[in-house]
């Protein structure tokens, strides 16, 4: 099994590891335009190999609010997933889902039934993203029911820090930009598979 260490990566290393990204964020691009029955673009991801102190600032700021969508990740690779949007981004998203209808973006809460669509873009998309980088690496992937919380960005990265700090300090960030025509949202993926997993998923493709 190949051998990772994160802050001695090389190149095709990280570009095997980019392009897993790419794929996934297209994949899971494509559920929520299925999802929503419209055309959804995405820009091409930028993907960064960061420390977890880092995240926050790259989400707006550790005190911003953020929706987020946990999972943790078992079987041939284990650790965990997160998808974050900000909060207004989330309110565009949900009503796009909606037809129009919800709270608005200058609701400060979500109502239950934003909750609902919300908790169910989130479990489309990163089951989308987990069905493609199975696909890719032909490895079993068994995630958690995924988790929701609303909350600063600081607080709810803190929860992978601390789960996974003692086994790696870095996670894989992938940004994207998407939405229809008339709205742009940025979306947020954060894989954080242990050093072990790293290894396994670059071995299943020849590394």
């Amino acid at each position: 099994m190949a051998e990772v260490k994160l802050d001695q990566m090389d190149n095709m290393q990280f570009d095997v590891l980019r392009e897993i990204g790419n794929i996934g964020a297209g994949n899971a691009t494509t559920a929520l335009s299925q999802m929503l029955s419209a055309k959804i673009d995405m820009k091409v991801p930028k993907i960064e190999l960061l420390e977890f102190k880092e995240l926050g600032d790259l989400i707006g700021g550790a005190e911003n609010i953020v929706v987020g969508i946990l999972l943790t990740l078992q079987d041939d690779i284990d650790g965990m997933m997160m998808f974050l949007l900000e909060k207004k981004a989330a309110k565009n998203v949900v009503k796009l889902m909606m037809g129009g209808f919800g709270g608005g973006e200058d609701s400060e809460d979500f109502s239950e039934m934003e909750l609902s669509a919300m908790q169910e873009i989130g479990n489309i998309i990163a089951g989308a993203y987990l069905s493609s980088l199975s696909a890719l690496t032909n490895m079993t992937i068994s995630p958690s029911v995924p988790y929701m919380a609303i909350d600063m960005a600081g607080a709810i990265l803190s929860v992978p820090a601390i789960e996974f700090g003692r086994i790696s300090d870095k996670a894989l960030l992938i940004e994207t930009e998407f939405g229809d025509t008339g709205e742009q949202v940025n979306g947020y993926f954060i894989l954080i598979p242990t050093l072990e997993s790293y290894g396994r998923i670059l071995t299943s493709l020849g590394l």
